[in-house]
């Protein structure tokens, strides 16, 4: 058995400036904060109106401060300068240190990714995330249950709520043939989600938000996830079975792709 080989760690500025050692000492033993992931390619990202809006309103509700959108492309243009990169993922982390009185940014700039390909087999498990709709650093629970998950065979874990009900980190869509259904419970809102919640009426296609329990899943008959990374297929939940549609991940990414994109 071979070790896999490390990833590369990011480059990551603090405030507009290159990370000292102090700096990553306080973001790994004060991490209470907040983040928004994005994909950038060319300089340009979709769907940023939704990061810069995240950003703000996590901001005020556990600082009780602004955080300025157009401060926040800048920081992330010097750090994509800095990197030498025009395709990256980036992450932004908002934190108040103690003692501060303003928000430090941090900005990490790493290679570019994506969805691994293929269908994705999900493990339900009884997980309800605190504050369920930040988008923060430091979750055990759901990197615990995902590895339990995986042990068991699966490709990841699906959160879900003490009623039975869907309620997730990562968003997860379903198709009953007519119109793609979206959770309703708490949960993180993603941006990829809210790009497609945009663009999918464009393409043809209905959506809604409601209630779906895990009793429930045989009214549909595919799922599909969606995250930072971009979208892929479910084949099945626990024991039950999803169809992979071609045809509907086609014109899903078809609506993603065709949203327009903004100059960070």
């Amino acid at each position: 058995m071979t070790t896999p080989a490390a990833a590369a760690l990011p480059y990551a500025e603090f405030d507009g400036r290159p990370a000292t050692e102090d700096d990553l000492r306080r973001a790994l033993f004060f991490n209470y904060g907040h983040f928004t992931a994005m994909q950038v390619r060319e300089g340009r990202v979709r769907g940023l109106d939704l990061h810069l809006a995240r950003l703000d309103a996590a901001n005020r509700e556990l600082f009780r401060l602004p955080l300025d959108g157009d401060l926040v492309r800048r920081l992330v243009r010097h750090a994509l300068e800095n990197a030498g990169r025009a395709d990256a993922s980036v992450r932004v982390h908002g934190y108040l240190p103690p003692g501060s009185a303003t928000t430090t940014v941090m900005v990490t700039v790493r290679e570019p990714g994506g969805m691994p390909s293929g269908p994705k087999a999900l493990k339900s498990v009884p997980f309800a995330r605190t504050a369920a709709h930040l988008k923060r650093p430091g979750e055990f629970g759901q990197i615990y249950y995902a590895d339990l998950a995986r042990r068991a065979g699966f490709d990841d874990a699906l959160l879900t709520l003490p009623d039975g009900s869907v309620g997730t980190i990562a968003n997860i869509g379903f198709w009953d043939g007519t119109t793609v259904t979206w959770p309703q419970a708490p949960a993180l809102s993603g941006v990829t989600m809210g790009v497609l919640e945009r663009e999918l009426p464009d393409a043809g296609l209905e959506s809604s938000r409601r209630t779906v329990t895990l009793d429930g899943l045989g009214a549909f008959r595919s799922a599909f996830l969606t995250n930072a990374l971009g979208m892929a297929p479910v084949s099945r939940i626990d024991d039950t079975a999803f169809a992979v549609d071609a045809e509907l991940m086609e014109r899903l990414a078809a609506a993603y792709e065709g949203a327009p994109d903004e100059a960070v």
